[in-house]
């Protein structure tokens, strides 16, 4: 009996500490490594989206040919704008690191943007 006992504070604590660490580990920390932690630190880092929806939606509704933009709609072109500035800026980041430099310039983004084909439709635009 004591053996049950013993084991199974042991098997609670298991839980909480996998339950606590999970969403620990699969978002990253976005408070800026300035140690706030408070209910808006908390809320940011179970977002789903990184950007502001409301200027996702305002930039959305800009274009004359869009007149409603449903929520899901907002979303995706949100996660989708999220994704490509991470690919872009992985790209940027090994030219930058063959600088041997670890700030991202613009050189940096130029030669990602010649270098990869994904990024062709870019050629021109940060003239």
């Amino acid at each position: 009996m004591a053996a049950t006992a013993s084991a199974a504070p042991a098997e609670s604590e298991l839980d909480r500490s996998g339950a606590e660490d999970e969403p620990r580990s699969a978002e990253p920390e976005e408070d800026g490594g300035n140690g706030q932690a408070g209910p808006i630190a908390a809320a940011q880092q179970h977002r789903l989206a990184k950007l502001p929806l409301s200027r996702i939606k305002a930039l959305m509704k800009a274009d004359p040919d869009v007149s409603l933009a449903s929520q899901e709609s907002v979303f995706i072109i949100a996660k989708a704008t999220e994704l490509f500035v991470e690919m872009i800026a992985k790209d940027a980041l090994v030219y930058a690191q063959q600088g041997k430099r670890k700030t991202l310039q613009r050189k940096d983004l130029d030669n990602a943007i010649e270098a990869i084909d994904e990024f062709a439709f870019l050629e021109g635009t940060l003239d």
